[in-house]
C-alpha cells in the first residue's frame, strides 16, 4: 500500500505515535521513528516490521534538532515523503492565571511551532519529488475551548490553521495536508488528564477510552492517495463516513 514511501513520525515513544509507526511499516513504508530520547525511538523502531524502521532522537521544540533529524534520515534512508506530526503535550493543565508562563509557552513551542518546523524541513524534498503527505494530529480542542487546557487548545487551533495554510500554499504542487482528530484514546496523555481532575474529559473511565489501533489505521489511510479529496480538512475519526473509507468498524450507536 505504501511501498516506496518514507514516513517520519514525531513523538513516537508510545501511544498513537508508536502505533502509527508500526502500522505505516506494516503497510510497506520505511519509517523514521523519532522521540526526544534515542533509546525510546530505537525501542519502537525495533517493534516495527523487520528492517522497515529506524529510530532517531529529535526534540521538535529545538529547530536545529528538527533540521538535523531530517538531514540524518535523508542520509540514511532517503528524504521523507510522509510526515506524521504527532509530538505535543497537554501540559500545563490548570486555569490560565495559575499556570506557569514558561510551561505554557513550551506547549506552543512543541505542539504548534515544532510541527510547523518539521513541515518546513521536509517540504523542499517533497516539492522536488512532486508530492507528499503531512498528517497533523489535531483534536476537538482545536475548535472548542476546554477548561484547564488553554495552552493545548491554543496550540491545536494554531495547528489547524497551519494545515489549511499548507493545503493552500502547496496543494497544487502535490502536497496533501490533513488535520486528524483521533478521538479520546488510551494514551499517556490521558493519564495526565485524569490525574488533573479538570473538565469532563478527566472524568471519563479508562475502560471507555479508544485503543490506539484505529487512529493508527486511519493515519495509514490518510497517507495514501485515496484520501486526497480530504486534503486541507480537519478529519475526525468519529465521523461515520470517514471510518467506512478508512476501513474502521462502525462506532456503536449512542
Amino acid at each position: 500500500m505504501l511501498d516506496g514511501e518514507i514516513a517520519l513520525v514525531t513523538g513516537a515513544k508510545g501511544g498513537i505515535g508508536a502505533a502509527a509507526a508500526k502500522a505505516l511499516a506494516e503497510a510497506g513504508a520505511r519509517v523514521i521513528v523519532t522521540a526526544r530520547r534515542l533509546a525510546d525511538a530505537e525501542a519502537v523502531a525495533g517493534q516495527c516490521a523487520e528492517g522497515r524502521a529506524l529510530g532517531l532522537a529529535c526534540d521538535v521544540a529545538d529547530p536545529e534538532a528538527v533540521r538535523a533529524a531530517v538531514r540524518e534520515a535523508t542520509a540514511l534512508v532517503g528524504a521523507p515523503t510522509l510526515l506524521v506530526n504527532n509530538a505535543g503535550t497537554v501540559q500545563p493543565i490548570g486555569l490560565l492565571h495559575e499556570t506557569d508562563a514558561d510551561a505554557w509557552a513550551a506547549n506552543i513551542n512543541a505542539t504548534l511551532i515544532g510541527a510547523a518546523a518539521m513541515a518546513r524541513a521536509v517540504l523542499p524534498a517533497m516539492l522536488d519529488r512532486g508530492g507528499g503527505a503531512i498528517v497533523n494530529l489535531s483534536s476537538g480542542a482545536a475548535h472548542r475551548a476546554m477548561e484547564g487546557w488553554s495552552a493545548y487548545c491554543a496550540a491545536k487551533a494554531g495547528l489547524a490553521m497551519v494545515t489549511k495554510s499548507l493545503a493552500l500554499e502547496y496543494g497544487a504542487r502535490g502536497i496533501r495536508a490533513f488535520g486528524f482528530a483521533p478521538g479520546i484514546v488510551d494514551t499517556g496523555m490521558q493519564v495526565e488528564i485524569r490525574a488533573s481532575g479538570i473538565n469532563p474529559v478527566s472524568k471519563l473511565p479508562r475502560e471507555g477510552l479508544a485503543s490506539v489501533d484505529d487512529p493508527a489505521k486511519a493515519i495509514v489511510f490518510l497517507c495514501t492517495s485515496a484520501a486526497g479529496d480530504l486534503a486541507g480538512l480537519e478529519v475526525d475519526i468519529r465521523e461515520a463516513s470517514f471510518r467506512e473509507r478508512a476501513g474502521l468498524p462502525a462506532l456503536p450507536a449512542a
